[in-house]
């Protein structure tokens, strides 16, 4: 669907995607870091599309399973218990992620 939304000629939301894209760039901080920043705001913010997102990103960037339970512990302090059934699907399909 990126494409298809690129290619409406908008430039609004090409900018955004570009600022979107420029954001999880090698900076300051490492595209890992980024990455598992982006996945404790989705967890918090309950996206679940995010999180998977995330979660994908985190995979490829190498991030453990033990790094991926700090994460996950990062947002549930943050977002409280309302995290939860989020967490769940978020261990599940990082589970699926390893296989």
């Amino acid at each position: 669907m990126n494409e298809k939304i690129l290619n409406s000629d908008n430039l609004v939301l090409k900018r955004l995607f570009n600022l979107d894209t420029q954001t999880y760039s090698e900076g300051a901080l490492s595209v890992q870091t980024k990455e598992m920043l982006g996945l404790v705001a989705s967890l918090v913010l309950r996206c679940d599309d995010c999180v998977k997102y995330h979660l994908q990103k985190c995979h490829e960037q190498s991030v453990t399973t033990t790094q991926m339970f700090e994460i996950l512990a990062v947002a549930n302090i943050v977002g409280g218990t309302i995290v939860i059934p989020h967490t769940r699907r978020a261990v599940e399909f990082w589970e699926e992620l390893q296989n």
